[in-house]
């Protein structure tokens, strides 16, 4: 998830990282919420295939 962050991210406004738009932003909250919600699902997967992480699509 921290490469999907930092692939998005821009310089830093006031110390906190900025987003590119809004949009991104909306995208990334809702990947780290369904991260979240099925953390379950994916350590299991993990146990087969270590560092799998869901995609998260920047464009649509």
């Amino acid at each position: 998830m921290y490469i999907a962050y930092s692939a998005l991210r821009t310089t830093t406004k006031n110390g906190k990282s900025q987003l590119k738009n809004q949009q991104l932003q909306q995208r990334l909250e809702g990947y780290q919420a369904t991260c979240q919600k099925y953390s379950h699902e994916i350590a299991a997967i993990q146990k087969y295939l270590p560092g799998w992480m869901p995609t998260f699509e920047a464009k649509r």
